[in-house]
């Protein structure tokens, strides 16, 4: 069972590091110039956060919620921004991305926004999860690559905290996959939109 984890409006009133706010900037530059590029498919499914709310939001969360431990999974994690931010704040980080032309940029945001923590390619649903979806055509699903958790020696009821941005419309399956596979007490970070970051806890079903 999920609980909602209220999140302050006055988050936003954190203070960013200028250092992160400049390596947020940069790394907005480097995704501009790979979606305006011509010469290749776009990668629909890749959209930036507001990075810098999501940074506010980790810190909040470090600072204000009993945290079960301090793995986070980033699900999709592109260029790799939040994986980077979560690396950051000390989080022991694992990003996965099923695309491999975004996990190469993510590669490059840790060259130039040095971070400790791991990329992996895969799918970020665990084995089985497809079936909580309703709806097939969730952007989530079908991704040609197996999931990510054996080659990493973790399962997903490892880590304290996931984060996902997910597609408009496919917010209820990543909670229901949350819901089914993370351990009790661990945290769901979404990102929905502008303004929009929620907060789910796991709790114990009676």
């Amino acid at each position: 069972m999920l609980t909602r984890v209220p999140i302050p409006s006055s988050v936003d009133r954190i203070p960013v590091p200028t250092e992160t706010t400049i390596n947020i900037r940069d790394a907005r530059r480097r995704i501009q110039q790979f979606q305006d590029r011509w010469d290749r498919p776009q990668i629909e499914q890749f959209v930036a956060a507001d990075y810098e709310l999501v940074w506010q939001t980790l810190r909040w969360l470090q600072d204000s919620v009993p945290l079960i431990g301090q793995r986070l999974i980033e699900w999709g994690c592109g260029f790799a921004v939040v994986s980077a931010m979560a690396a950051e704040l000390g989080f022991e980080v694992i990003g996965i991305e099923a695309e491999s032309d975004l996990l190469s940029e993510g590669r490059k945001t840790l060259r130039d926004w040095p971070a400790d923590l791991e990329l992996v390619h895969g799918n970020f649903l665990p084995d089985g999860a497809e079936r909580l979806a309703e709806d097939p055509t969730l952007p989530s699903l079908g991704h040609p690559v197996p999931e990510a958790y054996p080659s990493i020696g973790l399962n997903l009821d490892d880590f304290a905290i996931v984060y996902s941005y997910p597609w408009p419309g496919e917010d209820d399956f990543h909670e229901r996959v949350f819901n089914d596979y993370a351990d009790t007490g661990a945290l769901l970070v979404q990102f929905c939109g502008p303004n929009d970051i929620r907060c789910w806890r796991k709790k114990r079903s009676n």
